[in-house]
Parts: C-alpha cells; structure tokens; sequence
C-alpha cells in the first residue's frame, strides 16, 4: 500500500528562450501551469504546491489554481535547483511520504505517467520516469530524502545531482507509451494539443 503523494509544480522561471514565463503559455485553451495541476491531481496526488518565481502575480491571476498551495521562489533567478529546494520545504511542513515533481514545461506529461509513479509513493521511494531508456519527468521523491535532495540542488541542476549520487535508490518507470516528457523550451516546440483529460 502507498503512502500520501504530494504533488509538486516548478514554474517559477523567466522562460527567458522562450520569450516569456512557460507557466503563463497558453495550450488547448489552458495556461501550461494548469495541465501540470491538472495531471498531478488527476494522477493521484495531493495536495498540489505550485512553485512561482517570475511573474508571479500574474500568474496567480490568471491561473486556475483553486485548490493548490502557491508559493515563491525569491531567488527563481538562480535556477530550478532552488525552486525545488523551496517546494519541498514548503511540503516538509505536511505529512506526504513522498512528492512527485513535474516541470511547467513538460505538458506532454499527463496523469496516467504521474499515477504510474505515485504508485511506488513511500518515504524512501525514488522513481524516474524514463522515455526510450533517457530518463525525465515526472519525479518521485520520497520523504526520507527531500533534505538530502534540496541540499544537493543547485542552479539549474533539480534532483538531478541526487539521483546521479544514488543509482542504487534509482527506479526506471517507463513511460513512453503514456506520455511524451519534451521540454517546451521555444515556441516551436509547443505541441499542438495537451494530453486529455483523464477519463477516470
């Protein structure tokens, strides 16, 4: 049996190749941090902390975030390492034995591949979604390590320099036949329709 699986959103960047902050991007009529709220809690997990940094309060305005917990990265500037670093602070003061962590930008990611990790949620889980072998997005995360990960997180390095660290804790979960883990970086990029919803 699986413990309570937090889910957590990092969308505090500038977006600064892009043009703009991701999480204000528009796809299939939603901003892109809505269809990773969206995927985290139809995937099982809550409650949802939203991480904002640039453009913060327009975000706020304009997102449908009803029923998620926000909270600002001060230092968004530096990197995704310390948006990570205060996203599981803020979830360190709730009792979830683990987190999954999705990016703003991945909105090829929909709930089936965050439930299929969520699914291993325990205090010392780690899980990766994988595409083709490559690992990506989502994240599992569980309790017992948040300190260590947020320790280790720096600049635009997230969990990865724990992962790198800790092979052995490391499980692969495929996902390439439930979701496409593509980074929205340009425009360009942008795939012509999210993930839908989740009929379950």
């Amino acid at each position: 049996m699986t413990g309570a699986v937090a889910g957590l959103v990092l969308a505090a960047g500038e977006g600064r190749r892009y043009g703009r902050p991701k999480a204000l991007v528009e796809l299939g009529g939603r901003l892109l941090v809505e269809h990773a709220v969206r995927a985290l809690t139809e995937g099982g997990c809550g409650p949802v902390t939203v991480v904002l940094g640039a453009s913060a309060d327009e975000v706020v305005r304009r997102a449908d975030l009803d029923g998620t917990r926000t909270v600002l990265n001060p230092g968004w500037a530096t990197g995704m390492g310390s948006s990570l670093r205060v996203g599981l602070a803020a979830l360190a003061t709730g009792h979830a034995d683990a987190a999954v962590v999705l990016l703003v930008d991945t909105p090829g990611i929909g709930a089936e591949a965050v439930r299929r990790l969520a699914g291993l949620g325990a205090p010392d889980a780690v899980a990766v979604a994988t595409y083709g072998g490559r690992r990506g997005h989502p994240v599992l995360l569980g309790r017992r390590h948040w300190a260590e990960v947020a320790r280790l997180a720096a600049g635009d390095a997230g969990a990865r320099p724990f992962l790198v660290a800790h092979p052995e804790l490391v499980t692969p979960v495929p996902c390439e036949d439930i979701a496409d883990g593509t980074d929205i970086d340009v425009p360009a990029d942008l795939p012509a329709a999210a993930p839908a919803p989740d009929p379950r």
